[in-house]
């Protein structure tokens, strides 16, 4: 069996890009210096894993069945803006006006992990396009071979329902220089032009 310190040490290994090394400096500072914190989080972590859930419209995170977005009554709900997490919401809640609401996938589809459809939530999804109160879908999914897979399959959904789909403009970064701009940016940048007004 392993002792305390091992438990600890392999308990801040679930955390993403936590290696043995830096787990164990996570666990030798919490013991040798910040004990309180410590303390704190752990009793933080017990309760949001405890009371944190997912919103029943969008599936984010909420400590409430619906969450403050989807129960705002001033928020636009002709737009509905699908997101691959809830790290990706916040950032489009921070960096834009965008004042519609959103579906959070909670992933995106990977046949070959095990997600299709079924596990992305796609068929609530779909029970809110017919509806009829959705005009637009607003996919934000990443530009990743999955992420793509996923816009493809969510822009025959709303089609399906008579709604828009739209999809966010990707490609050349604010200020970036063509020399240090990725192969595969680059190409779907040139390959997405359009004519200048």
């Amino acid at each position: 069996m392993s002792s305390l310190l091992e438990q600890l040490v392999d308990a801040f290994r679930v955390l993403p890009g936590v290696g043995q090394k830096t787990a164990q400096r996570m666990a030798y500072h919490v013991l040798e210096r910040g004990r309180e914190g410590g303390q704190r989080l752990a009793r933080t972590l017990a309760e949001a894993i405890e009371r944190i859930g997912h919103c029943e419209q969008c599936r984010d995170f909420s400590e409430s069945a619906i969450c403050p977005i989807c129960a705002s009554a001033s928020r636009e709900r002709q737009q509905l803006c699908v997101v691959e997490s809830p790290a990706d919401r916040l950032a489009i809640e921070y960096a834009t006006g965008y004042r519609g609401v959103y579906f959070v996938l909670q992933g995106r589809l990977s046949p070959l992990d095990g997600v299709g459809p079924r596990e992305l939530g796609l068929d609530r999804l779909g029970e809110r396009l017919g509806q009829g109160e959705v005009r637009e879908l607003i996919i934000a999914t990443n530009s990743t071979v999955e992420g793509e897979a996923t816009a493809h399959y969510l822009a025959q959904m709303a089609r399906q329902h008579g709604v828009r789909p739209s999809r966010l403009a990707q490609g050349l970064p604010l200020g970036g220089e063509l020399e240090y701009v990725d192969r595969g940016t680059l190409s779907h940048a040139f390959g997405s032009r359009s004519e200048v007004p």
